[in-house]
């Protein structure tokens, strides 16, 4: 078979030939190397995420796929021993080059469906392949080739069967002959009712019987058996007033011994049963590689009736992390994911103890430091890194610009700086996991007389676009690097920190002097020298206090030109003496401004009694003293129940925000003074945090101190959780979310007792519908309408009432008058 182009001096071999000359070289180098190749079993789900489905990826003509060498390591990170790759973990580590060959073996050669080429002179075999084939003559890969002739007819005694199944006609037909009156032709017909039982012909019933003349013998039945029958329905109207019970016998036709021992002795059985006895081996081996409990008739059901979603909506346990010595009688306190290492999450742990037990254990306390854990997807029995703090530490974030630098924020007011530069193969698992855990130090601290009074609550870096002066005015940085850090403490005071050595101005003689005294430092902890310049002499750049409120939380907006909003979100952290503060700093600014603009300062805070307070930051001046002070609070709300624990922005709007505190939560618009537009009922048990969907903007999620998790979705139901989930048996302290991929959403949940627990959010949670934003946005405003018209309807009764009373009051005097 060959085909001429135009323009083609020789024709090429067609695909067919092409194809089996090509699989008889792969076979033979395969079968010349057994060394060089791995046999693998890969699940469908392994398919598809590597692009290598059987016989649509790859197949029989195109049998190769090339990996990446970094997803096949990144696969065996976040799966560890479920991956498929698991038994070649090492092998690849070793394999030389970025990519590997993946071949389809549809043969089964090695007894499985997939192989790996191991070393690279393989790979390079493999893949010459088909250059080979291509260049070998049409003439040799026709030689191989068969030519079929036709046989003449040999007779084996079939025709008999066939007659026999065949009818025939044994009798002549029967004739049967209708005729009428002719008189009757075209007479008139009248119908009438009649009872047909009065007359004698009124009906004439045909009844079945047997008719004994006629007896049918059935020599043999050929009946198709399967696994299961198929099974048929049917239905007539016709009643059954004769029954009888029937059964048939029959025997079937067997060989006679001289045929039996003719057959077992003939060269054509042998050679069938030697072609097929591998296949029946091979399908041995795949009855056992299969998993026989996988329940298809679930796998079927992906979709629900409700808006077309898949079905189950439920989070799954993906993983958890515990540590008996490191964690053990300790709760978590922040968590944080890492923002560029997958699988890496850091947790802080602070011990349990009330203010009274944490000072007469201070002792105990001091021999045994605060850490902060990093676990790893990949070891979910040992932390990867500690890092070690002078102090509980109730909040840390990573560095936008450098997510090697940590800042932490401890319980005796002190500002903590972290590098973790030299260990971040050990959070990568490139490198070989050491017998002890690697513990790091911290590079600086502040001094305990320039921090805060009280516990750090909360610590955020601010973002790298610009930075603020020492007299609180919003500068830009050029530089785009993250240099200063805000944070907060239950003293009514936020503090701004600058981690950039200081200006000192010194002469050349001191700068002389300075350079003799100097000596080298003394570094026996093997500490980064990154910080060493803020250690013990680091002080804030800007101290801010507020004195008119014992707050639990607030919110500082830095507001430039109405521009671009840039939200530092605050987590919750509690159990200390004092009450916590939560802020959420919302700055507005224009890129590459050139002079400093004067700012704004539009504050929220939450006191202790679940109050919400509405001010202005903007100081203002006293005609009388000249003293400048804080103006008074605009508006004031008393909403929740409880002290306020979370207060969380929309990632879909930047209008929208949620708090949560006490036993219930509301959701907020910027710019609405009248109260939330949704607040929820009382529930049975204390919500301890809350925190948005990153994918969906009608789903957030709420912690309870019984350990449950409430999945609230705005589109299916506004009164009441669409899904309460038990996660733990004690109260849930942080939840954080974080996008994997687009086919993998996980939560990161946290309890009282020291447990990390990471969940999968499902698909149901995770993919919005076509226009979720757009109807989250109308429901909004109609919320926002039905609050304006409530508040109409309230000022409206008021004056009612008021009138009447006046009317009352007018009556009772004319009549005392009269």
């Amino acid at each position: 078979c060959t085909s001429a182009f135009s323009g083609s001096p020789q024709p090429q071999p067609c695909g067919k030939a092409l194809m089996q000359a090509t699989g008889e070289m792969r076979a033979i180098i395969m079968q010349s190397h057994p060394n060089d190749i791995f046999p693998l079993t890969l699940t469908s789900a392994t398919q598809e995420l590597f692009g290598c489905r059987c016989d649509e990826d790859v197949t029989g003509d195109n049998p190769y796929k090339i990996l990446r060498k970094e997803d096949i390591v990144q696969d065996m990170r976040m799966r560890a021993a479920v991956s498929d790759f698991s038994p070649v973990k090492q092998l690849v580590l070793d394999y030389p080059e970025d990519e590997l060959l993946l071949g389809y073996d549809r043969d089964f050669i090695y007894g499985s469906s997939f192989y790996l080429v191991l070393t690279a002179d393989a790979k390079e075999r493999h893949l010459k392949v088909i250059e080979v084939a291509l260049e070998r003559e049409p003439s040799e890969v026709f030689a191989a080739q068969k030519t079929f002739e036709p046989q003449p007819w040999i007779s084996l005694g079939s025709e008999q069967e066939i007659e026999e199944e065949s009818v025939t006609d044994s009798r002549p037909r029967l004739k049967y002959r209708i005729s009428r009156v002719r008189r009757e032709f075209g007479a008139p017909i009248f119908f009438s009712d009649r009872n047909a039982m009065e007359t004698k012909d009124g009906f004439l019933e045909c009844t079945p019987y047997q008719d004994k003349n006629f007896s049918l013998k059935q020599m043999e039945r050929h009946t198709g058996v399967q696994t299961i029958p198929n099974l048929k329905s049917s239905s007539t109207q016709t009643q059954w007033t004769y029954p009888r019970s029937m059964c048939m016998q029959y025997e079937p036709r067997e060989f006679s011994e001289e045929e039996k021992e003719n057959c077992l002795q003939s060269e054509n059985l042998k050679n069938f049963v030697n072609s097929v006895a591998s296949r029946f081996e091979i399908a041995i081996q795949q009855n056992e590689i299969m998993d026989v409990f996988f329940d298809d008739w679930k796998a079927l059901s992906e979709e629900d009736s409700g808006y077309g979603r898949k079905a189950d909506p439920h989070l799954k346990e993906y993983q958890s992390f515990t540590d008996l010595h490191f964690s053990k009688e300790k709760t978590i306190s922040n968590i944080n994911w890492h923002p560029t290492i997958n699988g890496v999450i850091a947790v802080a742990v602070t011990e349990r103890l009330s203010f009274e037990d944490r000072i007469n254990g201070s002792t105990k306390l001091l021999l045994n430091p605060s850490l902060i854990l990093f676990w790893s997807f990949s070891d979910p029995i040992n932390p990867q890194l500690l890092l070690e703090c002078p102090d509980d530490v109730f909040s840390f974030e990573f560095c936008p610009s450098d997510p090697n630098i940590i800042v932490g924020g401890c319980m005796n007011g002190q500002v903590v700086l972290w590098d973790i530069s030299n260990h971040v193969e050990q959070l990568q698992g490139t490198h070989k996991q050491e017998n002890e855990t690697p513990v790091v130090r911290y590079c600086a601290v502040s001094g305990i007389e320039n921090g805060h009074k009280a516990p750090i609550t909360d610590i955020q870096w601010l973002p790298g676009t610009f930075e603020v002066s020492r007299m609180g005015v919003p500068m830009e940085n050029r530089n785009g690097i993250c240099v200063q850090i805000v944070t907060c403490a239950p003293d009514c005071c936020v503090m701004f920190w600058d981690i950039r050595a200081p200006r000192v101005l010194q002469t050349m003689a001191d700068q002389r002097k300075q350079k003799v005294e100097e000596k080298p430092l003394e570094n026996p902890h093997g500490v980064p020298n990154t910080f060493k310049h803020l250690d013990l002499t680091w002080k804030p750049l800007i101290r801010v206090q507020h004195i008119s409120y014992n707050i639990s939380y607030c919110m500082i907006s830095y507001c430039i030109y109405h521009t671009v909003y840039i939200i530092l979100y605050i987590l919750y952290i509690s159990y200390c003496i004092y009450h916590t503060v939560y802020i959420i700093l919302y700055i507005l600014y224009i890129s590459y401004c050139k002079t400093p603009l004067e700012p704004v300062l539009s504050t929220t805070f939450c006191p202790q009694d679940g109050e919400l307070v509405y001010t202005d930051w903007k100081l203002e001046k006293d005609n009388d003293s000249g003293r400048l002070f804080s103006a008074k609070p605009s508006h004031q709300f008393i909403i929740h129940d409880g002290q306020v624990n979370t207060v969380r922005r929309s990632p879909f709007f930047k209008d929208i925000i949620l708090t949560v505190g006490g036993w219930t939560f509301a959701i907020w618009k910027e710019g609405v003074m009248n109260g939330p537009i949704i607040q929820s009922s009382c529930s049975q048990k204390k919500c301890t945090v809350g925190y948005w969907s990153q994918s969906r903007p009608a789903v957030f999620f709420i912690g309870k101190e019984d350990g449950n998790i409430d999945v609230w979705d705005l589109l299916e139901k506004t009164h009441e959780p669409s899904q309460t989930q038990n996660i733990t048996a004690t109260q849930i302290t942080c939840i954080k979310p974080w996008i994997v991929s687009s086919k993998q959403h996980l939560l990161a949940v946290s309890d009282h007792l020291g447990t990390l627990h990471i969940l999968e959010i499902p698909w149901t949670l995770r993919s919005p519908s076509s226009n979720e934003k757009l109807s989250m946005s109308k429901y909004f405003e109609k919320e926002v309408d039905r609050l304006v018209y409530f508040e109409k309807r309230r000022e409206m009764r008021a004056k009612e009432k008021k009138d009447s009373e006046a009317e009352e009051l007018r009556k009772k005097t004319v009549g005392y008058s009269i």
